[in-house]
């Protein structure tokens, strides 16, 4: 099995430290570097190629949502799990709208960490349906009649179909319940989001499920 090639970025040396000793122990995992500051990370990312950057939000000079921005600007960029201390920041949902899979506190069990690097690198989001619902309803706000109707106008690009998958998407469910709700395989629902990601020019399904929020879609669909 081809390990995880994973960068560190965080600006407490303490903090690089503590996360290379708890990666350490895992096989399928290799630390391939690490970055004080955001502003390293592009030239790293091309001379190490990780699979998952492991991205403090909160740096002196470069942040960690700048250099996602970056990142996520690129072709074949890698997976970005934002770290935080904060439960719901604007930072983190400005991350994930950036493009970032997810995010982990920094006070996450170990295992849970690991996990999460193990999932981000499978192409699955790092967020519960629990969590993705508080960060959207943080988004709320004055600014939620604008979002919706952008949103809206980029979701009339997708068919019924895909409509319906990005619905659940947006209710956090998984390929599998996907499958079962709307009577398909799993591999159509793959099909489907795939689609549905290169339709609307988006990087992920945490993505996808803020697009669902701000046109209103899980309103209307009683959620």
């Amino acid at each position: 099995m081809t390990a995880i090639r994973l960068l560190l970025v965080d600006d407490d040396p303490l903090v690089r430290a503590g996360l290379t000793f708890m990666m350490g122990g895992a096989d399928d995992i290799e630390i391939v570097g690490e970055a004080a500051d955001g502003g390293e990370v592009e030239v790293l990312v091309d001379r190490t190629r990780p699979d998952v950057v492991l991205m403090d939000i909160r740096m002196p000079n470069v942040d960690g949502l700048a250099a996602t921005e970056r990142l996520r600007g690129r072709k074949d960029a890698p997976q970005v799990v934002v770290l935080t201390t904060f439960h719901a920041d604007d930072q983190v949902l400005r991350a994930l709208r950036a493009g970032a899979a997810g995010f982990v506190l920094k006070d996450t069990p170990p295992a849970e960490i690991l996990e999460a690097v193990r999932r981000v690198a499978a192409g699955d989001p790092v967020l519960s349906p629990t969590v993705t619902r508080q960060l959207m309803a943080h988004a709320a706000g004055s600014a939620l009649d604008t979002r919706r109707s952008g949103a809206r106008g980029r979701i009339a690009a997708l068919n019924d179909r895909e409509r319906e998958v990005a619905v659940s998407v947006g209710r956090g469910s998984s390929n599998a319940e996907i499958a079962r709700e709307l009577f398909m395989s799993i591999a159509t629902v793959k099909t489907h989001v795939s689609r549905i990601l290169a339709k609307l020019d988006l990087n992920n399904r945490v993505q996808i499920a803020l697009l669902t929020y701000d046109a209103g879609l899980l309103d209307e669909d009683g959620s």
